[in-house]
């Protein structure tokens, strides 16, 4: 009976290719209609370490990376022994008979992966011999796969000689795999979407959408897993009226967009949690001065060090709050690769809209997820640009109650943008009258972000479930199987965290029980919602890896029957 999904873990050393071979199977698939996603941790040495990364294939959409895995291809014997119990009933393992030998070979196939690609005169075509074997135990067609290798290795960057041997290397692959007769039902066939799709990952999704957003200074520091939004910038950042330098800090990152952004251009920087809190002062200045910027914070294991190559949902409350004093930072917090592109654009609007700085908040399991999406019409991008003052000097800058337009230096209605509190004119004062003009005009802005979109399905349910960021896509696969199995809930989902829709928080607030599923040891996220007046209950998992679905809806009915429902 054909499947409709595949799940193919790559499992090895770290330099072993095992990143770029997932990612050539996702974009191979995805080339012919299929939808992919790819799942990748690995420690954080320059190189070596146990790494893995997975790729899951389907005819349908896909919302998480798979609970378990098909076929595993593993490159050592300690990838063998830390990955096999993974591996569903009727999975299969590939294995490198040159390194190990396992004790049990009922649903393994080895074959000496060096040997074979040295035969075909490119030592480095191992992966490419793994590629053909997978494609005889998968039922995969090989043409498919010689056409992803004819496009990946064409002439003019590669001599035809490398098309040649992967090829081969491929096909030798193919042919070891019909030594023991193990397959995996067939795959179905895709179903092409009449849209043009392409494979990408978040933090390429940022850079892409920063860019078509207006983007003209870009300032970062190399932090993982945030340090491809600045490769990306540094590559493609170019040409007239467009800035883009790394920095010494991240102090020194967020004090250099701060005065771009002065200087009246859109401006941006990316971090990390240790990067962030860098960024703590910088960040109050730009609330109380009300310049607009934007800052992607890459979630990561935490705190301190942490874990630098690990994905977390901890920094919610931080993002919210990132320095002293009465300060409500708005942030959005993407939960899919492509919601990693429309929220880029739209923290540019929000923090041209409300003249202020603006956290994306993503994290690390989606800034290196490579995942097929509709390729975004950027002809169609609403983008919104700051208010500039262009009246006469004397300018009170700071004189509405909300809003008022910023003056351009060197134009007229010049000002000062002050980090002290400051009258109208931005000049610098003590008194309480002052104070309370401003804080208060400073929150009342946020009234200006408070009306974006939402999702609900079943809203009438007393009882509903409302992720955050990444946890996302396992929420809602959970979602839809005890939805089938029956079981009476409400989903709810925004990526605008701060400040929420208005008009959700209303609905939520009448809900008997909103349980939220989060990778964070404290319930952040659900602890923000009880702020709100929300009977909120957190999911959690702290473990440096994404939900699985199955124990998210173990979870989901434990906490059911806790709560008496």
């Amino acid at each position: 009976m054909p499947r409709s999904d595949l799940v193919v873990r790559f499992a090895g050393e770290g330099g072993q290719g095992l990143l770029s071979t997932a990612t050539g199977l996702a974009t191979a698939f995805t080339q012919v209609g299929y939808h992919s996603q790819t799942f990748a941790t690995f420690p954080s040495q320059i190189v070596g370490g146990p790494t893995w990364m997975q790729a899951r294939i389907s005819n349908k959409e896909i919302l998480s990376r798979g609970d378990t895995v098909d076929v595993l291809v593993a490159f050592n014997e300690q990838a063998y022994n830390n990955h096999r119990d993974e591996v569903s009933n009727s999975g299969i393992i590939i294995y490198d008979s040159e390194q190990f030998d396992p004790d049990d070979k009922t649903k393994s196939l080895g074959m000496p992966f060096g040997k074979l690609a040295k035969s075909t005169g490119n030592t480095r075509a191992a992966n490419m011999v793994v590629m053909g074997a997978l494609a005889n135990v998968a039922g995969v067609p090989l043409d498919l796969l010689e056409n992803f290798i004819k496009k990946r290795w064409a002439p003019p960057r590669y001599g035809p000689e490398i098309v040649e041997s992967n090829i081969k290397a491929l096909i030798l692959g193919h042919q070891e795999g019909d030594k023991n007769g193990l397959t995996l039902d067939e795959l179905d066939k895709p179903i092409p979407p009449k849209h043009d799709q392409i494979l990408i990952n978040g933090n390429d999704a940022i850079a892409i959408a920063a860019f078509y957003s207006g983007l003209k200074f870009y300032v970062g520091y190399p932090i993982s897993p945030a340090t491809t939004i600045l490769t990306w910038m540094q590559a493609n950042l170019v040409g007239n009226d467009r800035f883009v330098y790394q920095s010494s800090s991240e102090i020194e990152s967020i004090a250099s967009i701060i005065g771009a952004s002065y200087a009246g251009k859109k401006s941006m920087t990316a971090t990390a949690g240790p990067g962030f809190s860098l960024m703590s002062e910088g960040l109050g200045l730009a609330w109380m001065a009300e310049i607009p910027i934007v800052v992607a914070n890459v979630q990561r294991g935490g705190p301190s060090t942490g874990l630098p190559t690990k994905t977390e949902q901890s920094d919610l409350l931080s993002a919210i709050n990132p320095t002293h004093g009465d300060v409500s930072l708005p942030v959005i917090a993407p939960g899919t690769v492509e919601e990693c592109f429309s929220a880029t654009v739209a923290a540019f609007n929000w923090a041209e809209k409300y003249q202020g700085p603006v956290v994306l908040l993503t994290e690390h399991s989606l800034a290196e997820r490579q995942q097929n999406i509709k390729r975004p019409d950027i002809d169609d991008l609403e983008i919104h640009n700051r208010s500039k003052y262009t009246g006469d000097n004397g300018y009170l800058r700071y004189e509405n109650k909300t809003l008022s337009p910023m003056p351009i230096p060197g134009s007229v209605g010049s000002y000062v943008a002050n980090g002290s509190e400051h009258d109208p004119m931005g000049d610098t004062t003590h008194l309480p009258e002052r104070h309370l003009q401003m804080t208060n005009r400073r929150f009342s802005k946020l009234s200006l972000l408070e009306n974006e979109s939402y999702e609900k399905i079943n809203e009438t349910a007393e009882i509903c479930i409302m992720p955050w960021g990444g946890s996302k896509g396992p929420s809602l696969e959970a979602f839809n199987q005890l939805t089938e199995e029956g079981v009476n809930l409400g989903w709810y989902y925004t990526m605008y965290i701060n400040p929420l829709p208005k008009k959700m928080i209303e609905e939520l607030r009448s809900k008997k029980l909103v349980l939220v599923p989060e990778l964070n040891y404290q319930g952040q996220f659900s602890s923000f919602l009880r702020s709100h007046q929300i009977n909120a209950h957190s999911i959690t998992q702290y473990t440096g890896l994404p939900f699985k679905v199955n124990d998210l809806h173990t979870k989901i009915i434990e906490a059911l029957k806790d709560k008496g429902s």
